[in-house]
């Protein structure tokens, strides 16, 4: 028997739908939360123990979630999570929003993927509509997840249920924009199952909803925004290369070219790119466009410029400590700042890791200093950070590195104790008193 398009709609504007979300990761949980707190009965899912037992006490571990919200929605029913997956069938809405990572050729591990949705196919009921949010390449919904769906399930799409694709858009520690007003793309595979996913982040975001014409649209969509600031930070990373050879400050030059008001936006050099998605989407284009016999060129150049900056991070430090009759081996040396950004505790891809691991293979002694972060977990490892920074612990070190700028760190404090700075954002600019500093 097809469910009508409208009756789900219907059930979606009284909130009657149930929502169930897979994957209570950075993207996961804060749409479970927006979705409860429209006032939608949600459940999210995941493999992982620990956070499915921490969001059913009431606890949070996503920062840009507000706890107290969080503790309440789940006090008031709103909001449970679990690892028992057959609980799907009682869900109306299936947002799936698990990892995409790249496996060790640099190829899409959609592993994650396939499963969540085998998982779904299995417990799915008629009517359903599915969502897939996480990053992918474009024809993930229409090849792979529509055909498990269907064969998993026995129901046709676009007639029994309803499949779309939404790119997640989460900028951790974006104090302006977040999940509930941040612009959705909705794609679906046909005009039913367009209106019915636009229908929900309507009725839960203060935000547009934009609707294209089609899976693929709104999966190369995704990929465009993150490839579009990846080739744009990769020439300022190459830029800073050139300048430093040429004894101009790159941080001054993007300076004077802000000055334009049309034709220019600014991106700034680092020690590399970060987090889940820059440095990984453009290789998801690159693998699928393989298969169209097209070499993407401009593409992968930026990828191996940003992939290059530890090490060319490395390099700097050796030349800085040279000039200090210092040799990069048995050096202490200070990392100040291992998450991938400014302000979270997220250090997924981080390219400070990179750096601290190339120091380490130079026998260097080296330890981090992160206010959101006192470990983290490489290839691995785990290695403890410093609890805090003095003037005491600063002077011991030979030089002190900032990978990140955090907000909540003195740099006066460290421009006063370090015996010289290697700053690779930029987060000495406030300091007048700037001879130990050296710039990337």
């Amino acid at each position: 028997m097809d469910v009508k398009p409208q009756t789900i709609i219907d059930k979606i504007n009284s909130r009657e739908a149930i929502v169930a979300v897979i994957g209570l990761g950075y993207v996961g949980l804060p749409l479970a939360v927006e979705k409860a707190s429209a006032g939608f009965k949600t459940m999210g899912f995941d493999i992982i123990n620990d956070r499915v037992k921490i969001v059913n006490e009431g606890r949070n571990y996503i920062g840009d979630i507000v706890d107290s919200e969080l503790s309440e929605l789940v006090k008031r029913g709103f909001l449970s999570a679990t690892t028992d997956f057959s609980m799907i069938k009682q869900a109306d809405f299936i947002a799936i929003c698990v990892p995409t990572p790249l496996d060790q050729y640099q190829q899409p591990d959609i592993s994650y993927v396939k499963s969540a949705t085998e998982k779904v196919a299995k417990y799915m009921k008629e009517g359903s509509m599915v969502v897939l949010e996480s990053t992918t390449y474009p024809g993930t919904t229409e090849e792979l997840i529509k055909p498990i769906l269907e064969k998993g399930s026995g129901l046709k799409c676009e007639e029994q249920f309803y499949l779309a694709y939404s790119p997640e858009r989460v900028d951790p520690g974006n104090r302006k924009f977040k999940t509930k007003n941040t612009p959705k793309v909705v794609g679906g595979i046909g005009e039913a199952s367009t209106k019915i996913a636009a229908a929900m982040y309507r009725s839960v975001l203060d935000s547009e909803v934009f609707e294209v014409s089609s899976p693929k649209v709104a999966e190369m969509e995704k990929l465009l925004e993150n490839i579009y600031r990846n080739i744009n930070i990769g020439l300022a990373n190459e830029m800073a290369i050139i300048c430093e050879k040429m004894d101009i400050s790159v941080w001054e030059v993007i300076d004077a070219a802000s000055t334009k008001p049309y034709g220019f936006q600014a991106f700034y050099p680092g020690p590399g790119l970060g987090g889940h998605c820059i440095p990984l989407d453009p290789y998801y284009l690159a693998w699928k466009s393989r298969e169209f016999d097209y070499h993407t060129q401009l593409i992968e150049t930026s990828g191996i410029i940003n992939d290059r900056m530890p090490y060319y991070v490395i390099e700097r430090i050796s030349k800085v400590l040279n000039n200090y009759k210092k040799p990069l081996k048995d050096s202490k040396i200070l990392v100040l700042g291992v998450a991938y950004k400014q302000d979270i505790s997220d250090y997924r891809e981080s390219p400070a890791l990179k750096v601290i691991e190339l120091l380490e293979k130079e026998q260097c002694i080296v330890e981090f200093y992160d206010p959101h972060i006192d470990k983290y977990e490489y290839k691995g490892n785990w290695k403890k950070g410093l609890e805090k920074i003095d003037a005491n612990v600063l002077s011991s070190f030979d030089i002190a590195v900032i990978t990140t700028m955090h907000t909540s760190v003195d740099y006066d404090l460290i421009q006063q104790n370090s015996k010289v700075i290697f700053d690779t954002k930029n987060a000495m600019k406030d300091i007048e008193q700037r001879d130990n500093i050296r710039l990337l």
